[in-house]
């Protein structure tokens, strides 16, 4: 991996964050190859939204570095600065951005308080933490204590300021944290796996901690198990995939049912995922045709969104429209795609592109909509609400969606570690044009796009970039209907 021992006792609050949200994440930032770890698009996301909030909280330029604190600027961003603590470590924050405020410090009759921006809603344990890291090196820096920090974030009604009150007890937290931290990082072992996985496709090293959970046959493997799940399994001496595949279901639907009523009706399901991924074998658990309106249909839409989940906004609905040949084989060659794109989130835009949905749709009023997830329902039926359309005809257009995603876990258990598009798609064969394109890195090509606002440019292979993903999203889509309508037989479709 390239440990050093002898690497001086450095903690950052960067290396802290890492910390809150995996020890083993901050051991490799510290300590892993970097020819290891793989560019992600959230860092990028994250100072993009930062620079949007600070903009808008800020009333004028900020200057940067240690001059603008010695000049008493309103606002001061490229800061970097050390400190020792009790046991001689050595500390570093790189705040944010820090704003001015009233109070004697080092520099005069002014000084300053922490500002960060947050994505999502909660304010979190990892947020109150870098906060008070922060407000505690720079009160040495100033020579004031400042006991309290500023959190931005996004509401319905705008930016949201929070001012967050940093109590004695956090501090205590923060202090006990940083020994344990620099104690562990010291360690010539890699820490294990996390329990809780989720947050493992926003991470650097997912690539390399996902070889090793497949090597390890981690029970986060197993579609269905979370932190909650794994834990419990393991204090029933389960403790990899393998042990799973081979419990008893009975047994275990007992054992588990005591505990929780929930995994208990969960515990046949988890076994037969566990085999599936075992034996890396699919099976079957219904006989029936899993997509019956593929056998009389001339047609298909096939639909996909790509949206800004901090912005609350929509910014494409991708049709692909299929049509069946006279032979019955189904046209993929001649396939229509449509991008509709919403270039700003107002009543006006809005319009625009439901009309143009609409259009579409009434031409072609006897087509089912395939989608892969609940999402692209929610959005569709939203826009249309919005514009105006009766009960009746969300209704209409609610019995034409098709969701792939719910008609696989109905019929199939599939030898994969989820369900997602992605997965699904890949297990069956599907390459993407792009192979690093993703949900995360589409957003972050479209707000770089958006960027034109700012410089005067127009880029428009950032807009073909999101267009080819989203045009391959709704072919992996009819890769996995195809699959389960013919069971097996998509080879044939497309020509393999």
């Amino acid at each position: 991996m390239g440990y050093t021992p002898s690497q001086p006792k450095l903690l950052t609050d960067r290396l802290l964050c890492s910390w809150v949200r995996c020890p083993r994440k901050a051991w490799l930032d510290l300590h892993g190859n970097p020819a290891e770890r793989i560019w992600t698009p959230h860092r990028s996301l994250q100072l993009d939204q930062q620079y949007r909030h600070f903009k808008t909280f800020l009333h004028q330029k900020p200057r940067k570095g240690l001059e603008g604190i010695k000049e008493g600027a309103e606002a001061v961003i490229g800061l970097r600065i050390k400190a020792l603590d009790k046991e001689n470590n050595l500390l570093e924050v790189h705040p944010p951005l820090l704003q001015k405020i009233k109070g004697e410090s080092s520099w005069g009759n002014f000084a300053y308080r922490p500002v960060i921006s947050k994505q999502g809603r909660r304010i979190t344990r990892e947020h109150r933490l870098s906060l008070a890291m922060t407000s505690q090196i720079l009160g040495t820096f100033q020579g004031l204590n400042v006991m309290h920090g500023i959190i931005l974030g996004n509401s319905k009604k705008g930016l949201q300021v929070e001012k967050v009150h940093l109590a004695q007890s956090l501090f205590n937290q923060l202090n006990d944290l940083l020994s344990k931290i620099l104690s562990e990082l010291e360690k010539p072992e890699t820490p294990p796996l996390t329990k809780d996985r989720k947050k493992c496709v926003l991470c650097s090293w997912r690539e390399l901690c996902n070889k090793k959970a497949a090597e390890d046959g981690d029970l986060s493997e197993v579609s269905g198990i979370g932190k909650s799940r794994s834990e419990i399994l393991q204090g029933l001496q389960i403790n990899t995939l393998e042990d799973l595949a081979k419990s008893e279901p009975d047994d275990l639907t007992r054992k588990l049912k005591d505990i929780n009523e929930q995994h208990g009706k969960a515990a046949k399901d988890l076994i037969i995922q566990a085999k599936v991924q075992f034996h890396s074998s699919p099976k079957r658990l219904k006989e029936s045709i899993a997509i019956p309106e593929l056998i009389t249909s001339r047609g298909v839409f096939l639909y996909d969104i790509e949206s800004d989940p901090d912005e609350k906004e929509d910014f494409l609905h991708g049709f692909l429209r299929v049509m069946n040949s006279n032979d019955g084989s189904w046209d993929l060659k001649n396939a229509k795609y449509h991008p509709l794109l919403i270039t700003h989130d107002n009543k006006k835009t809005n319009a625009l592109c439901w009309k143009r949905i609409k259009n579409k749709l009434i031409k072609y009023p006897d087509l089912p909509i395939l989608h892969y997830g609940e999402t692209e329902r929610i959005a569709l039926s939203q826009i249309a609400k919005k514009n105006g359309s009766s009960s009746q005809e969300i209704v209409d257009l609610q019995k034409r969606l098709i969701d792939v995603h719910k008609r696989l876990r109905e019929f199939w258990r599939l030898p994969t570690k989820n369900y997602g598009l992605k997965e699904v798609a890949g297990w069956m064969g599907f390459n993407w044009r792009n192979e690093r394109a993703e949900g995360a890195r589409a957003l972050f090509w479209w707000r770089q796009w958006r960027l034109r606002d700012r410089t005067g440019l127009n880029n428009t292979i950032l807009l073909k970039r999101i267009f080819e993903y989203n045009h391959d999203d709704n072919l992996a889509t009819w890769r996995i209907a195809t699959w389960l309508h013919n069971q097996g037989g998509v080879d044939q479709i497309f020509g393999k």
